[in-house]
């Protein structure tokens, strides 16, 4: 006989009402079954059946990873049904649900599941037992043909009593865990019939011992019930067994998920902790958007883990370079997607994740990539994780751009809703979150390296009409550099030569320190300079770090990211020019530009400080050796 182990008190409005109603009706039949037995009593021989009736409800049986337990007692209760008419089976019934209750953990007995636990099988054996004898009368075993007549009406009999028990019990669950009745039932509750039609039959040869007396067809029949306990204890341990082998196998599922998210961690600045952000509120929203099936829970949260995977295949100068991707760049960037897939897919997750992952940069009307699906094509998880994954993108530390604020970052989402997004994902993702959108922007949007940058009108120049650097600006800086006996009187003669044919309000000439693998800031100038951290920035990190690391230059990137953090909120500049410097193929140093206006600097302003880099790295004797030991200095 099947129990539930739920709080009345914490369900919700709807199973409470229906717990409630199960409660009622039961209380209804045993009040009239005790009354009914008053009147007509059915002797001593039914408490011998009511005392097996509670020792036999005892030991308990549970059904694995579900809060169902179950007895063997159902022979007793059936036989008592059988032999003294419904009422007695209805008391007996109501006893071995209270046994049943009586042996779960303290923590699960309460007033409302004690009473469920008695109403359920009261109202199942009572009904089942009422139409056992409206059918077949007080005499069953009487009659022509009464073998088979007494076979159906037992087999009727077994059907009711365990399809209205075993329903009462699942409906209540599947109520609190808002899962299809009939998944429930077949799951966790279909295999128990085998103790109902045991019970049946095993009441069946008592009903035909009981012709040799009471007392000795309960000794030939004690048997069945105690085969049928060693039977279950058996089949359900072996259940157990396999259900802990397979959450031993799911361990290592997880743990190779885990050690592959890490290993995206451990290359990827740009996306540090991403992962792990996005998938707390990938599952999150997964559910919001009533993803009931666990298996699309499962792998829907794998793949918010996972989702970048296919970034250790990525060069690490595209990874994290601060600056735009040019499109052969992003085209590169783009196999992470289908790359990732195929990684998972060799693994054999044992769910399916390698979908979501390859098509977690599709857009909703098709331009997205790699397969350019549209609209209900893409799978769900992979429309989840593309939400979540831009707006934890806006709002965190990119190296070509600062964090943005969560209201923008909302706007960006609502602005790209039925365009790049699934319009039910971002309004399930905002409705999450309370209603935190705000009026549409006017400045326009576009994306690069999947994350938004402001797209800013072209600006004017303040050099415009001056002709730009000629020859002679270049023999004036080489015989200026020529006589730079210092890295402090080499930075003056950059800034005092450049500054007047680039749009920089700032300037930083940075100095490689060997010993540690970082570059420290040996000269500053300019008016914004003062936020310019004096701490060494280890080699890769923010953008003259990147610039260091890879030798390459990057034009038009958010300044602010050079800046210590408490100096980005209050700075003024808005774009950068970095250059490396390089001798005998190392990185020495690095020429960093600030301006206050974004996209500030164009190609011709880049080849002359490239230019400059290159006449500082080759027209002055031991520069390098210079730059590093002033490096060790300012470091010292």
């Amino acid at each position: 006989m099947p129990g539930v182990k739920d709080n009345l008190g914490s369900l919700g409005r709807t199973v409470r009402v229906y717990v409630l109603g199960i409660i009622l009706l039961g209380v209804a039949i045993a009040a009239y079954s005790v009354l009914d037995l008053v009147r007509h009593p059915v002797g001593l021989q039914w408490l011998i059946l009511v005392a097996l009736t509670v020792a036999s409800g005892l030991p308990m049986l549970r059904i694995p990873a579900m809060p169902i337990s179950f007895s063997i007692s159902d022979t007793f209760n059936i036989a008592a049904a059988l032999l003294f008419g419904p009422s007695a089976g209805a008391i007996n019934a109501a006893l071995d649900g209270l046994m049943l209750t009586s042996r779960m953990a303290s923590i699960y007995r309460s007033i409302d599941r004690v009473l469920f636990n008695m109403a359920a099988p009261t109202v199942a054996l009572w009904i089942a037992s009422q139409v056992f004898f409206a059918l077949g009368g007080n005499r069953p075993l009487e009659g022509p043909l009464s073998a088979l007549r007494l076979l159906a009406l037992l087999t009727l009999f077994g059907t009711l009593d365990f399809s209205l028990n075993s329903i009462i019990v699942a409906a209540a669950v599947s109520l609190d865990r808002r899962k299809p009745i009939l998944s429930i039932w077949r799951e966790h509750l279909s295999g128990v019939w085998i103790t109902y039609f045991g019970g049946t039959f095993g009441a069946m040869l008592l009903m035909l011992l009981a012709r040799l007396g009471t007392v000795n067809a309960l000794i030939l029949i004690m048997p069945l019930p105690v085969i049928l306990y060693v039977t279950f204890r058996h089949a359900l341990g072996r259940a157990q067994d396999q259900i802990s082998h397979l959450g031993t196998v799911n361990k290592v599922y997880i743990a190779a998920i885990e050690s592959l998210a890490h290993a995206v961690d451990a290359k990827d600045q740009v996306t540090h902790d991403h992962t792990r952000r996005v998938q707390d509120q990938t599952v999150r929203l997964a559910r919001a958007l009533a993803v009931e099936d666990e298996g699309e829970i499962q792998a829907i949260n794998a793949a918010a883990l996972l989702h970048d995977v296919g970034k250790l295949a990525i060069p690490e100068h595209i990874l994290n370079k601060p600056g735009r991707l040019t499109p052969a760049e992003f085209d590169i960037m783009k196999r992470h997607a289908p790359i990732g897939a195929d990684i998972l897919a060799v693994i054999g997750l044992p769910y399916d994740v390698a979908p979501i992952v390859r098509h977690h940069h599709e857009s909703w009307d098709g331009t997205g990539y790699p397969d350019g699906l549209a609209g209900d094509r893409i799978p769900i998880g992979a429309r989840i994780i593309a939400v979540v994954d831009c707006f934890d993108a806006l709002t965190s530390d990119r190296p070509y751009r600062p964090r943005m604020n969560d209201r923008d970052a909302f706007q960006i989402l609502s602005d790209r809703r039925g365009k790049m997004y699934d319009p039910q994902v971002v309004d399930a993702f905002v409705a999450m979150h309370g209603d935190e959108m705000v009026a549409t922007s006017a400045q326009p949007l576009t994306l690069v390296n999947a994350v938004p940058v402001p797209v800013s009108p072209p600006l004017e120049r303040a050099d415009e009409d001056r002709e730009g650097p000629g020859l002679q600006t270049f023999f004036n800086l080489g015989r200026a550099l020529s006589g730079a006996t210092s890295p402090l009187r080499l930075g003056e003669v950059l800034w005092i030569h450049l500054r007047k044919h680039l749009p920089a309000s700032a300037f930083v000439l940075y100095a490689y320190d060997g010993a540690n693998d970082t570059i420290v800031a040996v000269y500053t100038a300019g008016d914004g300079a003062s936020g310019i951290d004096a701490t060494p920035i280890p080699l890769g990190e923010r953008l003259s770090g990147w610039v260091a690391a890879t030798a390459q230059t990057v034009m038009n990137s958010d300044a602010r990211l050079d800046l210590d953090e408490p100096a980005r909120e209050h700075s003024s500049l808005r774009s950068a020019l970095a250059v490396p410097i390089t001798s005998n193929g190392r990185t020495v140093g690095v020429l960093s530009f600030y301006a206050a206006a974004p996209n500030a600097f164009d190609d011709a302003h880049r080849q002359l400080v490239e230019a400059a880099g290159r006449a500082v790295a080759g027209g002055v004797p031991n520069l390098a050796s210079d730059l590093a030991a002033q490096g060790i200095a300012q470091r010292s």
